[in-house]
């Protein structure tokens, strides 16, 4: 079950230092994700402050790079890195990335050594590239050797937000409490934190400049560039929804976009089509063959997908059947306009079978968004 959200009295810095307080007096390792974006510096500052104030330093922070990241990213990372209170360890391994940008390459690995002719940059100054136990599979993969269960239960600190994604307030609504914002990591000994999920994007903007923190330039060089506040992040550039950004990075770093051009399979493409109807945003009337409702041709469609995409979309569209189960009962999603209660329609359930059932956590991302931007529509 999905819970409201609920008025409370505190403040979210407040909330957010009494949960890192708990978490340090409950684990034995607590540790940073941290990318070098807005949120991931909120989280650092925060469990800064707490591993000072009870004496748990240097605090663990660790890095994944993704390589094609902007130069002042980099340059962040490396003052975070010469803080003496920090453990920093900057992570340069090929993980296995999402590339959006390409069906044939559909992944790319970071820093990959048969790559290295096409880096878009050097390896950082004290970069890690390999450690016991590493594999080319993805991040959420890698946790299990990155700490050693010896050391006691982990605490995983990670800049998750609800107001992101429609997944990541899932991922907090379904439990009730003070401690929703620990999650199951994957890990057999330790969880993931969430300590500012409840925070606005005003929120982590605000921080920095009223308590004073060093933060991304970066975000200057977007700010400068016109992108609206909502739209400035630091993450990997390829994947499904990432790449609707893809463009800006021609514009605000074009040596850098340059080398990524050249680097990723697809980019420059994505770059300049990823908002069109080729890369499956959205659903048009010319998608419908004669004669056919919008239920019958999103059927007909996965039969034509290879097992493993059906599977996928499949799994997409029964998910958002039972959201609307549960929103609107047992009422018939209409075909082509989206149900006043629940915000689904047939037209929408075709992108998955659209698409391909490519990568099922971002396909679901998109509809069930889009379902409830039509339930906000209707004040719901």
């Amino acid at each position: 079950m999905i819970h409201k959200k609920q008025p409370v009295a505190e403040g979210v810095l407040d909330l957010a230092k009494a949960r890192l307080a708990y978490v340090f007096e409950r684990f034995d390792q607590v540790v940073v994700s941290f990318s070098g974006g807005k949120d991931s510096t909120v989280c650092l500052n925060l469990a800064l402050e707490m591993a000072r104030e009870l004496q748990r330093l240097p605090l663990i922070v660790y890095s994944f790079d993704e390589e094609a990241i902007p130069p002042e990213t980099v340059e962040y990372m490396a003052r975070v890195a010469a803080n003496p209170d920090i453990d920093f360890r900057w992570y340069c391994v090929p993980i296995q990335h999402r590339n959006a940008c390409s069906t044939t390459e559909p992944y790319w690995y970071p820093w990959a050594p048969e790559a290295e002719a096409k880096w878009v940059r050097p390896l950082p100054s004290g970069a890690i590239v390999d450690y016991a136990g590493f594999t080319r599979a993805s991040i959420r993969e890698q946790m299990g050797a990155l700490f050693s269960p010896a050391a006691g239960n982990l605490a995983n600190i990670m800049g998750i937000r609800t107001q992101e994604s429609l997944s990541r307030y899932g991922a907090i609504a379904t439990k009730v409490g003070f401690t929703a914002f620990i999650n199951p990591s994957g890990l057999r000994y330790g969880k993931n934190i969430y300590p500012i999920y409840d925070w606005a994007t005003e929120d982590v903007w605000l921080a920095p400049q009223l308590l004073g923190w060093d933060y991304n330039r970066a975000y200057d060089v977007m700010e400068a560039a016109g992108l609206a506040r909502h739209d400035q992040r630091c993450a990997p550039p390829f994947g499904e929804q990432p790449i609707r950004r893809l463009h800006t990075y021609k514009t605000c770093w074009p040596q850098l976009w340059g080398k990524m051009v050249d680097r990723v399979a697809g980019a420059a493409t994505a770059a300049r089509y990823a908002n069109t109807e080729l890369y499956g945003i959205g659903v048009s009337d010319d998608d419908l063959p004669t004669g056919m409702t919008w239920r019958e041709w999103t059927l007909e469609t996965l039969k034509l997908l290879p097992p493993a995409n059906r599977q996928e979309a499949a799994a997409a569209i029964r998910v958002a059947l039972s959201i609307h189960r549960n929103r609107a009962g047992n009422s018939t999603i209409p075909d082509a306009e989206p149900h006043p209660i629940s915000g689904f329609c047939w037209k929408l359930l075709y992108i998955p079978a659209k698409v391909g059932g490519n990568k099922f956590g971002r396909i679901q991302q998109r509809i069930t968004n889009a379902a409830i931007n039509e339930r906000r529509k209707r004040g719901l």
